[in-house]
């Protein structure tokens, strides 16, 4: 078969290519780009093999007056960048020794070889220049299309090799699964006989391979098979995925586009942000999403605490946990929180306030303020702190 897409045709695209063909090499696209060629998605990076090796990749890229950058030499790969943007080129090779993330390559010709070392029969899909896609096993078109996620060969030697395998699995899954169709057993099997190896990964891979997972349209079925073959607890201890599941319900009535997240919010779990290494940023979002979750005020007042964006994230995880959608008007109504400004400021206060006691004071009257509907003004809200908690009178 041929495919169809905007990298094969384009300029930079094409230089790489021609460098190869005029020199008298071939070169092939692999991976990722044709995978999702063959099923009509788009591809955010185009990744290249080749029978020239490393060096020699670097001697024509000089001559063609493209940067090459060698990310990774002394496993044949050389980052050759055009046009602004990075394109690996990798040599052909083959296994002869594996230590989990460290393997022991050589160098060769066989398209057969290189796939046989790869991760999934649909990651060992190859095109040529002109977009014919080679299946060297023989096994990956029928998968992709049938939404089967396969190891090449035996499935644990496969995650012997790179445990990070074992979250790619779930990741997979969870984009690329056929739902139907179910988890593949060995697959999952040998995940679950490798959980120890997950310990020896970092936070850093760890975080980035859920980011993706938790990013799919729907990954709770994914996430759930992680939990039950014990992967989940590993990750995330204490984390589950009810909530998830019914959150992909109620994202996808309200129109809210997945959210990584928001997501990770609603599986709990202890320490999420060190065992992710999440960003500061996001560290704090996720403690004020799951803060939120417990209720407390309305959707209006979710929104002027919160800020459009993650009162709707928290409404939307209350309605999972309470087994329901949003409510109608309650997104329109945590918007409009948003908008609202306080009246009061600390120069408005009597002058006998001092240090602690205006935070104090001014919290009081904010927090009665936000249970008013926001309809005290200025004056009202002075009156009901003079009045030592009194509510205000809003006559005048």
């Amino acid at each position: 078969m041929r495919i169809a897409a905007d990298w094969l045709t384009d300029a930079d695209v094409r230089r790489i290519m021609a460098m190869f063909a005029d020199a008298g090499h071939r070169a092939w696209f692999v991976g990722g780009c044709v995978r999702n060629a063959v099923i009509g998605a788009g591809a955010t990076d185009v990744d290249i093999t080749t029978d020239a090796l490393p060096e020699r990749v670097l001697a024509l890229a000089g001559a063609a007056g493209l940067r090459a950058v060698p990310t990774g030499i002394d496993h044949g790969t050389v980052t050759l960048v055009a046009g602004g943007r990075p394109h690996e080129v990798t040599t052909l090779r083959r296994d002869v020794e594996t230590r989990g993330r460290h393997a022991t390559v050589a160098f060769g010709t066989s398209l057969e070889q290189d796939a046989a070392r790869r991760d999934f029969t649909m990651n060992a899909l190859y095109a040529t220049g002109a977009g014919e896609v080679l299946d060297p096993l023989g096994l990956g078109l029928d998968d992709l299309r049938a939404g089967r996620v396969r190891f090449i060969g035996d499935a644990g030697a496969r995650i012997a090799e790179d445990y990070l395998r074992i979250l790619r699995f779930f990741r997979f899954h969870a984009w690329y699964g056929d739902p139907e169709g179910g988890i593949d057993a060995e697959g999952l099997a040998a995940c679950a006989g490798g959980l120890d190896g997950i310990a020896l990964l970092s936070r850093e891979r760890i975080g980035a391979e859920m980011r993706k997972l938790l990013a799919a349209p729907d990954p709770a079925p994914a996430v759930g098979a992680m939990a039950a073959s014990g992967v989940l607890l590993r990750v995330l201890p204490g984390a589950g995925v009810q909530t998830l599941a019914v959150l992909v319900h109620v994202e996808g009535a309200a129109g809210l586009a997945p959210d990584w997240l928001r997501r990770l919010a609603a599986l709990g779990g202890e320490g999420a942000a060190d065992a992710l290494r999440l960003s500061r940023a996001e560290a704090r979002r996720l403690a004020r999403l799951r803060d939120a979750m417990a209720g407390g005020l309305d959707a209006a007042g979710t929104g002027y605490r919160l800020g459009a964006t993650d009162a709707t994230d928290a409404l939307a995880l209350r309605a999972a946990m309470a087994g329901r959608e949003i409510a109608p008007g309650a997104l329109q109504a945590a918007a409009e929180g948003a908008m609202r400004v306080f009246p009061l400021r600390a120069h408005d206060l009597p002058p006998d306030l001092h240090g602690a006691r205006i935070g104090a004071a001014l919290a009081r009257a904010e927090a009665q303020w936000i249970t008013e509907g926001f309809t005290p003004d200025r004056d009202a809200l002075l009156a009901w702190l003079a009045g030592a908690g009194a509510k205000p009178d809003r006559s005048g």
